[in-house]
């Protein structure tokens, strides 16, 4: 029997396979398309995701192949520089196509022994206390031990479940698409910006590959978004909206997209999850939807993994529900008022000039890219130090750096003290002794997604919150294998 099947082969479901295989579960990806797509939709991971990249040891592999810009904007368009002293060690955007970021995730996922199988569509499922099965389009039956459906906003997991998905239909539409243009480039950036002083759903700019990227306002809601616009729609909006099509020919790939705001009532049915768009979907703005989608996949991989292999105490895999929920939901409502500053009506422009006066205050500055950036996430885990729940930054240590000891996928207690122990635990635990300038804390006991469990230096304490999150100890505890890795002796 497959441990997981995993519906979807895009960022989310792709992430999710990797965390999975990092603990040995056996992991099949079912993904209709026979093909990658050759058209990008999300252009970039945001500062949270880059860490979680930087946490699995991916991150020279993207930073190869993107480009980093600390550029502002992100909040309903309206440019401000980024504060001084965002609480990481990445404070910037990676551009990146969603392609690249795909084929990436595919590499790590399959060298790390996931199957991936093309050309699978998912079409019936049903399960018992045992497992799932999954039946698809050419009559194959699956069984798996439990199944999560990664497979976007019209999620066919999700609707074979029955999970409601409350919220609001688009009420505006978007065309997107790559195309040539015959427009000369000073002339085109200058209409560009002069068109974007009124109309921020709108904008052309090049791709590498010498066709141009363009968005603007479509002229209504479309009754079905399958179906792809023609190219003699992009030139009569275009004329709409810049009084220009702008020569537009050659299109690569056209679509349209709408501002959809809808929230899974739940994230788990028994032995079935939802992740990614099939749990959320909402307006781009601030290009979270990628993004937010990765993460779901890095708090549910190791939790889904400890369920597989009989580990995980009682309640851990209903935390994901618990903890990312209200994430995604927080998600639904800034992209509502971003869409809401979008407007070219008196009063939301209004409010918009006003946000914007408040923006010049670092706090509020600051608050906002926490939250577009996801670093300001904190799960909660009930009372104690301010540290708990949060995740936790990339730190210099003595003999290395912190998310370097992170690439396997395990819990971490970084001990300064060199008197604590995870004796019990230490198959699941590593115990590393080092010592950091950057962290005032005594000891810090992480999670596999880098958040913290727990904070001090007092021994009775840990041993009460390992059990939360790690299970029961061992009869017979193993060696404190990254204690004497990394040292005996107290922390000098």
């Amino acid at each position: 029997m497959i441990d997981v099947i995993v519906a979807g082969g895009g960022p989310t479901g792709l992430m999710l396979a990797g965390e999975l295989r990092l603990h040995g579960v056996h992991t099949l990806v079912l993904e209709k398309e026979a093909e990658p797509a050759g058209y990008v939709r999300a252009l970039g991971l945001h500062v949270r995701s880059i860490e979680v990249m930087d946490q699995r040891g991916l991150l020279e592999r993207f930073l190869a192949l993107g480009r980093r810009f600390a550029v502002g904007g992100f909040f309903a368009g309206i440019t401000k520089s980024w504060p001084d002293r965002l609480d990481t060690a990445h404070p910037y955007v990676l551009g990146i196509p969603q392609t690249i970021t795909e084929r990436l995730l595919a590499e790590h996922a399959d060298g790390l022994g996931a199957e991936i199988r093309r050309g699978c569509e998912l079409v019936g499922l049903s399960q018992d206390e045992h497992g799932v099965t999954a039946e698809l389009a050419d009559g194959t039956r699956l069984r798996s031990r439990y199944l999560v459906g990664c497979d976007g906003g019209r999620s066919t997991v999700r609707r074979l479940l029955g999970v409601g998905f409350p919220g609001e239909p688009s009420g505006v539409d978007t065309l997107l698409g790559e195309m040539e243009l015959t427009e000369d480039p000073a002339t085109l950036a200058a209409i560009v910006a002069e068109v974007r002083k009124t109309q921020l759903r709108f904008g052309a700019g090049p791709l590498e590959n010498g066709a141009y990227r363009v968005v603007v306002p479509a002229a209504g809601v479309a009754g079905n978004r399958t179906v792809p616009p023609t190219l003699e729609e992009f030139k009569q909006q275009l004329r709409v909206t810049a009084g220009t099509d702008f020569g537009v020919h050659s299109p690569r790939w056209l679509s349209r997209f709408g501002d959809a705001t809808r929230l899974a009532e739940r994230y788990r049915t028994g032995r079935v999850l939802l992740a990614g768009d099939a749990a959320h979907i909402h307006p781009p703005m601030g290009g979270q939807g990628l993004n937010l989608g990765v993460q779901d996949a890095f708090n549910l991989g190791w939790k889904l993994a400890a369920e597989v292999n009989g580990w995980a105490p009682e309640g851990l895999l209903d935390s994901y529900h618990t903890e990312r929920h209200p994430v995604a939901a927080d998600v639904l409502d800034n992209t509502r008022a971003q869409m809401e500053l979008l407007s070219t009506e008196p009063g939301p422009q209004a409010v918009r000039r006003l946000l914007a006066e408040l923006m010049d205050f670092e706090e509020v500055n600051r608050y906002l890219i926490e939250k577009i950036t996801a670093i300001g996430v904190r799960y909660d885990f009930g009372e104690g130090h301010d540290l708990l729940g949060r995740r936790m930054r990339d730190v210099e240590l003595k003999r290395g750096r912190l998310y370097e000891l992170m690439r396997g996928g395990r819990g971490l207690l970084l001990d300064q003290t060199g008197r604590l122990s995870v004796a019990g635990w230490a198959e699941r635990v590593d115990h590393v002794v080092d010592v950091s300038e950057e962290l005032d804390v005594p000891a810090v006991l992480l999670r596999p997604d880098g958040h913290v469990a727990w904070a001090g230096d007092d021994q009775q304490e840990l041993l009460a919150r390992l059990p939360r999150w790690f299970g029961a100890a061992r009869a017979l505890p193993l060696p404190d294998v990254q204690r004497h890795r990394f040292g005996d002796g107290p922390a000098d």
